[in-house]
């Protein structure tokens, strides 16, 4: 059906959502079956006069709805006819996406999809236990499942320095409601997580960002960096960092290990990328136990809504203390949400997934080398985004506004520059829900923005 043409009215719903029911009727209708190919986005954008975005979009959500499948390489087709749809009650939400975030691609598999349902319908049979106030850092059997789950990141720490907690960004500012107070200085990365940046702005906390290179932080400019401004505490996000995808090396991390050591400094190791590459190097905490709280999120490597995280404290005092500054940060980690994480670690679900984001996320970085090929960024084979650095000519703020409605999500520099000016660079995430043929597409469209055209 390349030659399929819908009509699309002036007023009503929006257009991509219009495209959406059209694609719906025509099944319905039997004007469209299971197999048929649908025109290409942008030939029909042009038969219909509208934006290349605006079908861009209403394939999407098609795709939402079971409609439709996309084949990289082959094309968007009509989907098999008994494949469950959504609810339209549902658009609203799942198009509500937050594309500032870097997101793990999202799995499809439908028998991994079935897995993951099995699992949420075991532990929702205890519903209402669920609903009631539990510990503020997780129960025995959720710090069991906790402590096998970073035995992956070969951490074999004493469960009572577990804490379950409601994912990485209220842990960090528990840890730093401890160690700080409003002016204190902390060290960090010279372009850093975005996230910290704000909790740190929040608590009226001074970052100073310490140069290095790819190689992770210099150890040399740590100590001296210490010596001069005498901070509280050091953060690192050291595994596919995120913006710049660097990994600190094992050397390094050695070499870092031995400062604080030498100077008492405790480090918020934030893991969040740690468990994707198959062989990364071993966690700072390993190096230094007694100095690091080591957060390794579930967000990135399970779901981003699974707003989890096995902390791993210093010791066990400070695991209580954390506890407390937990209670007054969110109460407690979702019941739910604990249950859920746990089944799926004690059933083998979780690896699944991980190893499906660490395949996916492999390919997805493939696609990014062969379609921006010719322009200068960093990378690395399992990091959800590419670090771009933008052509002479071309800024990081008509490169946004170019890619607006696309799927992927482009922050510039100026989110995680420390300190000085952001240089013209801007993060390009490859993951979400967009598929590996709209990704292939919108990658096109970033590497014609980015072109020098005077």
């Amino acid at each position: 059906m390349l030659s399929w043409s819908p009509s699309l009215r002036g007023d009503g719903p929006p257009r991509y959502v219009q495209l959406a029911d059209a694609i719906a009727e025509g099944i319905a209708r039997g004007v469209l079956s299971a197999g048929d190919r649908l025109p290409p986005q942008r030939r029909l954008a042009q038969r219909l006069g509208i934006d290349f975005t605006t079908v861009s979009r209403g394939y999407a959500e098609a795709r939402r709805r079971g409609l439709i499948r996309s084949h990289v390489g082959r094309g968007t087709f009509i989907a098999d006819t008994g494949t469950p749809q959504r609810d339209p009650r549902d658009r609203r939400r799942t198009a509500d996406v937050d594309l500032t975030m870097n997101l793990p691609p999202e799995p499809t598999d439908p028998a991994l999809l079935a897995r993951m349902e099995a699992g949420l319908g075991a532990v929702t049979a205890n519903l209402v236990d669920l609903l009631r106030y539990q510990s503020s850092t997780g129960g025995p059997t959720d710090r069991e499942a906790a402590s096998s789950w970073l035995s992956l990141r070969g951490m074999v720490p004493t469960l009572d320095r577990i804490a379950v907690t409601p994912g990485a960004h209220p842990t960090i500012l528990a840890i730093l409601m401890r160690l700080t107070r409003p002016g204190d200085t902390v060290l960090c990365e010279a372009v850093t997580y975005s996230g910290f940046r704000g909790i740190a702005a929040r608590l009226g906390v001074k970052l100073v960002g310490v140069p290095g290179d790819r190689g992770g932080i210099d150890a040399d400019a740590l100590d001296a960096a210490i010596g001069e401004h005498r901070p509280k505490a050091l953060y690192l996000n050291p595994t596919l960092n995120n913006p710049t995808t660097r990994t600190i090396t094992q050397a390094r991390r050695q070499a870092i290990a031995s400062v604080i050591l030498s100077h008492g400094l405790p480090l918020i190791e934030d893991d969040a990328y740690g468990f994707i590459p198959p062989n990364p190097p071993a966690p700072l905490a390993t190096f230094a136990p007694e100095l690091v709280w080591h957060i390794g999120g579930l967000a990135k490597c399970i779901g981003a809504g699974l707003r989890l995280a096995y902390t791993v404290a210093p010791n066990s005092h400070a695991a209580r203390d954390l506890a407390e500054n937990l209670k007054s940060v969110s109460v407690m980690p979702s019941p739910l949400m604990m249950a859920l994480a746990t089944r799926w670690i004690q059933d083998g679900t979780a690896d699944s997934i991980r190893r499906f984001v660490r395949e996916e996320t492999l390919a997805r970085q493939a696609i990014a080398a062969e379609v921006l090929a010719g322009l200068e960024f960093e990378s690395a084979p399992h990091a959800f985004n590419v670090w771009l650095h933008l052509p002479e000519g071309c800024t990081r703020a008509g490169v946004i506004g170019e890619m607006a409605g696309t799927g992927i999500g482009v922050i510039p520099s100026d989110a995680f520059t420390v300190s000085g000016e952001p240089g013209e660079s801007v993060r390009v995430c490859l993951g979400g829900q967009i598929s590996r043929g709209e990704l292939q597409e919108a990658l096109g469209k970033l590497a014609y923005a980015t072109s020098n055209r005077r």
